[in-house]
């Protein structure tokens, strides 16, 4: 090369450079209060029509550097005031004053259509909490906060474990809602439900919360039937700085299932920091301790191997007793079968001769009676007879059940909850980031199933990696789960008693000191107690030593090998993409999207058959959305599909279909029509758990091979209930295994939101769902060791018990609705009401359908930030729920109605970004529960202190 084309190269070279050092503009200011001139941090500060942008730091001050061209307009906006346009037409330094303003309906939503837009023109319900909102929240947490908006019930199996539901069928934990967290789904892989918010965000973490009410399978997939939760964390470009809050409280106050009042604990602690104006990271953690609720419902069940219902009685006065919050005294047997198997069972070899000698002598057959005279005077066969002698006079006819013990004496309440989090993002440019995030929990808690579960250091872990632009993301998750030292409450019981005594050696002492009594003359209810105190006599006690050792032993023992314990270390594994067509396609929004799922079930053969080792569960799905504004400002329709399909059923194609009409500015109405369904969970499919009434077994073919139920089939348990009475081999009946499906909701709705002024805002809808396909188990059994001899099936202790899920074919319809009223008042002054009802209808006589709602809910909020213009503030909150009643398999009875009041009174600290909140929840403190079995939630009382936390 010459010299004088090195020259020219050179020269192009720098002219380049200075080219693009040109093209860069450095944009600096202050955003400010346009009342008071106090500054604003946190404010968001981006470029319009761009991607680009940044935040003010604590002081109010940002700076911003771009290659857009001038002049440009910059957008500013920040919670709780106006957003403002500020053209720019020269680099330097601006100050922007923002003016407070009312924040009702300026908010932006992402999760109801997957793309921003004013909640004001959501085509379907939608809910939203700020920063802002989460803060005043009166409730102890941001989590418990969400109960309070419209349509959301709560259920509270223990201090850490609380599933949020909307429009029915409730449970605690729910398989019909999602929830995801910065777009991670946060169930735990072995359950198919979130595990409330033990591992997730840390309360200093977040940013926002989205709940979308409803039908939500067409953009969200499985599960989200009746509705999903979207939780954002806090971006560390804009969130910055150390952070920490500290909250200290005591609860059980005037409990009457405990003596003392016990203290409480919330710390959290967040570090976030921008490096450059490319990489960002934050750190975060959270530590909870306290003495968990406790389950005290002692009233008396009706229980067959699945459902159950209450009856009158306790254990003085109900042989049969069988308590809600007591375990172990699911171990039962029917007295006249006991006799029945002791004289004429497959152990009774005199019988055959008694019978033919008689039988010789009569010509015919002997009555039970003429067998009894027999052994009346044959001293050699004095036991048959007292048997037989008491069969014949009816003393037999009564279940029996073991004593058991109360769930205190079982279930560990010293609950905990540690949440550490971390994310590091890298900017490439103003529309391309990378995301490297993860969150991680470990906790004591306790749920409430089939049994009460203690969930004893859980641990779980979610680990992202996304990538994101202007209009489209990939991302790919994993989701680590361990039970930890988690065993179920029933399981533990009964093997207590069995370690002492086994359950046939205990029946047998009581059905013969029972015989004994009553020959000697005693009554019924004398008979059962003496029995009873005999049977129970060197029984293991809690708090001694002997009693530990089974226990301890039960609780590291595993189901399978009849212990307590079960081990779940399954995993999940999720990839996703979206791209949204908005810059390439102009007549429309179009939006297409796809994912991928592995489930990998570990449980070593405790709860699911993988005792051969991992069992895999692959997904597939892909989605497309269609939006138009038909005519501008006054009609938007929005369409779109989704089809998923799971390696084990049939493909399901899920559609949706909105339209918003706007009747006036910030006032419109929504149509929708929405399917959802969800895929049978990984329990649905693949469980095989041994519990003490019965085997759960999933719905998927193989069991049905495996248990070789085409060869020794199971007959339904009503049947077998009237076979034992009428020993009639006609009155059993072969159950219907049937072919496992999805579960289907066609939901149709009408909505309004709109300003009627500035200061208020009025959201309100109706709907109607239609489901079909439930999900359910039923109850069946057969001979014992799969043996085709149906006598067996005359004794509980020669019957095996399991119980099956199948898809009811009964159809049932869900009607709902609900109101909210924001008003802002004069002076800062802030009320909120919201009224919400679901009801089933058309629901056949005997179907389960676990719908557990409330016909009508409500909450009453009045609050203000700044009292008189001052550091004070405050915030009150009622609500309360109608009684409902409560079908799960655990058991099914009334949950009665509640109050709850809570509030809190907070002081600002201005120079340090600081609050002091005192409050409480329950304030009354009036014990209520919120699901049949799980426990009693008094009130909550605290004061904390928060740095750096506006």
């Amino acid at each position: 090369m010459s010299r004088c084309s090195r020259c020219l190269a050179a020269l192009s070279l720098l002219l380049l450079i200075t080219i693009a050092a040109s093209s860069q503009t450095t944009i600096s200011g202050t955003v400010r209060n346009s009342t008071n001139k106090e500054i604003i941090p946190f404010a968001t500060v981006s470029i319009k029509g761009s991607n680009a942008g940044t935040f003010t730091n604590d002081k109010g001050s940002f700076k911003l550097t771009t290659s857009h061209a001038l002049p440009l307009t910059l957008v500013v906006s920040s919670v709780g005031f106006a957003s403002k346009d500020v053209p720019v037409s020269s680099a330097g330094a601006i100050d922007v004053d923002l003016e407070p303003g009312t924040s009702l309906g300026a908010e932006v939503v992402v999760s109801a259509s997957r793309v921003p837009e004013r909640i004001l023109e959501s085509p379907v319900s939608i809910e939203r909490m700020n920063v802002g909102a989460i803060r005043a929240s009166a409730a102890p947490n941001y989590y418990d906060g969400i109960a309070n908006l419209k349509g959301v019930d709560l259920t509270t199996s223990s201090l850490t474990f609380r599933t949020i539901s909307t429009r029915g069928f409730n449970g605690s934990g729910n398989l019909r809602f999602n929830q995801l967290v910065d777009g991670m789904d946060n169930q735990a892989p072995g359950l198919n439900f979130s595990v409330g918010n033990i591992v997730g965000q840390t309360e200093l973490d977040v940013d926002n919360v989205e709940l979308l009410q409803g039908a939500s399978s067409a953009l969200y997939g499985s599960g989200g039937m009746n509705g999903t939760l979207l939780m954002t964390s806090k971006d560390p470009f804009k969130y910055q700085g150390l952070s920490f809050q500290v909250k200290q409280g005591f609860m059980h106050f005037n409990d009457p299932a405990q003596d003392n009042a016990t203290p409480y604990y919330d710390w959290a602690l967040r570090y976030a920091k921008k490096i450059n104006d490319k990489l960002a990271f934050r750190v975060s953690g959270q530590f909870i301790k306290a003495q968990d609720w406790q389950a005290t419902d002692y009233r008396n069940l009706n229980r067959n191997n699945v459902f159950s219902e209450l009856k009158p009685g306790d254990r003085t006065s109900d042989p049969n007793y069988d308590g809600v919050n007591v375990f172990g005294d699911e171990a039962s047997a029917n007295l006249a079968s006991l006799a029945q198997a002791g004289i004429f069972g497959p152990t009774n070899t005199t019988l055959p001769g008694v019978a033919t000698t008689l039988a010789g002598a009569l010509g015919r057959p002997p009555t039970q009676q003429e067998i009894v005279g027999y052994y009346a005077t044959h001293p050699a066969y004095s036991t048959y007879y007292a048997l037989a002698n008491g069969l014949a006079n009816g003393w037999y006819n009564q279940n029996v059940s073991r004593s058991g013990y109360n769930e205190k004496d079982l279930v560990d309440y010293n609950a905990y909850n540690v949440k550490l989090s971390g994310e590091l993002r890298y900017k490439f440019n103003d529309n391309v980031e990378a995301i490297v995030a993860g969150n991680w929990g470990t906790g004591t808690t306790v749920y409430t199933g089939a049994d009460r579960y203690s969930i004893k250091n859980l641990k779980m872990g979610q680990y992202k990696l996304e990538f994101k632009g202007k209009n489209w993301f990939v991302r790919g998750y994993t989701i680590q789960e361990n039970s930890g030292d988690a065993y179920t409450a029933t399981t533990a019981a009964v093997a207590i008693n069995r370690a002492w005594k086994a359950d046939a050696d205990w029946f047998n002492q009581y059905l013969a000191t029972y015989t004994t009594q009553r020959f000697g003359g005693a009554t019924a209810d004398a008979a059962h107690t003496k029995a009873r105190e005999t049977a129970q006599m060197g029984a293991l006690m809690p708090g001694t030593p002997e009693y530990q050792a089974a226990f301890d032993k039960a609780k590291s023992m595993s189901i399978k090998e009849g212990g307590a314990r079960f081990m779940d270390a399954s995993d999940m594994y999720h990839f996703e993409g979206q791209y949204n067509f908005s810059d390439k396609i102009k007549w429309a929004e179009v939006l297409v999207g796809a994912n991928y799922r592995l489930y990998s079930l570990n449980s070593h053969g405790t709860i699911f058959a993988d005792t051969a080792g991992r069992i895999n569960i692959s997904e597939v799905g892909g989605y497309a959305q269609v939006s138009k504004w038909v005519v501008d400002d006054l009609l938007k329709l929005t369409v779109s599909g989704r089809y998923d399909k799971n390696e084990n059923f049939n493909g399901r194609f899920t559609p949706r279909a909105t339209a918003l009409i706007k009747v006036a500015k910030d006032n419109s109405f929504r149509l929708s029509y929405q399917q959802a369904y969800r895929f049978p969970s990984t329990q649905d499919q693949w469980i095989n758990l041994r519990t003490p009434a019965s085997v759960l077994i999933g719905g998927l073919p193989d069991f049905y091979t495996f248990y070789h139920f085409d060869n020794s089939p199971a007959y339904t348990a009503e049947s077998i209930t009237k076979y034992r009475t009428t020993a009639n081999p006609n009155d059993l009946v072969v159950a219907d295994f049937g072919t496992l499906k999805p579960e289907i909701a066609n939901s149709y709705e009408i909505g309004y939101r709109g300003l009627i002024t500035k200061d208020l805002l009025i959201d309100a809808y109706g709907y109607y769902s239609q489901y079909k396909d439930f999900l359910g188990r039923q109850a069946v059994g057969r001979p014992q060791n799969a043996s085709t001899d149906q006598t067996k099936l005359l004794s509980p202790f020669t019957t095996d018990n399991y119980s099956f899920i199948y898809n009811s074919k009964n159809t049932v319809n869900a009607i709902g609705w609900g109101v909210s009223v924001n008003y802002n008042l004069a002076k800062g002054y802030q009320v909120g009401v919201n009224v919400s009802g679901d009801q089933l209808h058309n629901v056949e006589s005997g179907l389960v359908t676990f719908f557990n709602t409330p016909k009508v809910r409500y909450n009453v909020s009045f609050g203000n930030e700044k009292v008189n213009n001052s550091n004070w503030g405050f915030n009150i909150l009622y609500r309360w729920q109608d009684e409902m009643l409560w079908e799960g398999t655990f058991g099914t009875g009334q949950v009665a109605s509640f109050s709850s009041l809570d509030g809190q009174v907070n002081y600002r600290l201005p120079k340090i970004k600081s609050m002091i909140k005192l409050g409480a929840t329950n304030l009354l403190n009036k014990y209520y529960t919120t699901a049949f079995g799980n426990p009693s939630v008094g009130g909550l009382y605290y004061v904390s202190f928060g740095y750096n936390v506006f």
